[in-house]
């Protein structure tokens, strides 16, 4: 008996079979592509990165990683095209001054500084943090190895304390 990896299963070739393969993954593919496509639709990024996969289903290769991570991947690639395509939006005219909600600050203020973030620790922190992946996934869908995963979300981790003030 060996201890290697057993290939995860291919996406089936035909409608039904695809749609319940990839059904288990929608959860992870939405709020990944809502974390890394703020103002553009979460749904329209999941509906071309699930066109994508059916596409390219048969390059799936199920020995360089696990269906989510491939599926994952797609869909932050789709998510890089919708920022690029969002335009400036004309400005808002003036409106009254915003009423200030403590239960919210908070949340702003993390925003804000992931916002500070390099784009690959900001994918890392997303993958791993928000979309709720492995160590492993996370390496998949920013195609590089488990150490530099790690070692970017260190780096981001680090970034977020000192612009958080948050001590350990």
């Amino acid at each position: 008996m060996t201890n290697e990896p057993v290939p995860a299963q291919a996406p089936p070739a035909d409608g039904a079979g695809f749609v319940e393969w990839v059904r288990p993954h929608l959860p992870a593919m939405a709020r990944l592509a809502a974390r890394l496509a703020v103002g553009a639709d979460r749904d329209d990024i999941v509906q071309e990165a699930l066109t994508r996969a059916w596409i390219k289903r048969d390059q799936f290769d199920g020995t360089r990683g696990t269906a989510s991570a491939w599926l994952l991947a797609i869909t932050a690639d789709q998510a890089r095209k919708a920022v690029r395509r969002l335009r400036p939006v004309a400005e808002l005219v003036e409106h009254d001054e915003a009423v200030a909600r403590p239960d919210v600050e908070g949340q702003v203020d993390v925003n804000q500084a992931l916002g500070t973030l390099s784009s690959r620790q900001r994918l890392a922190v997303d993958c791993f943090y928000f979309a709720d992946l492995s160590i492993a996934d996370t390496a998949a869908v920013m195609d590089c190895s488990e150490g530099t995963v790690k070692s970017t979300l260190s780096d981001a981790r680090a970034r977020l304390r000192s612009l958080l003030e948050v001590s350990e």
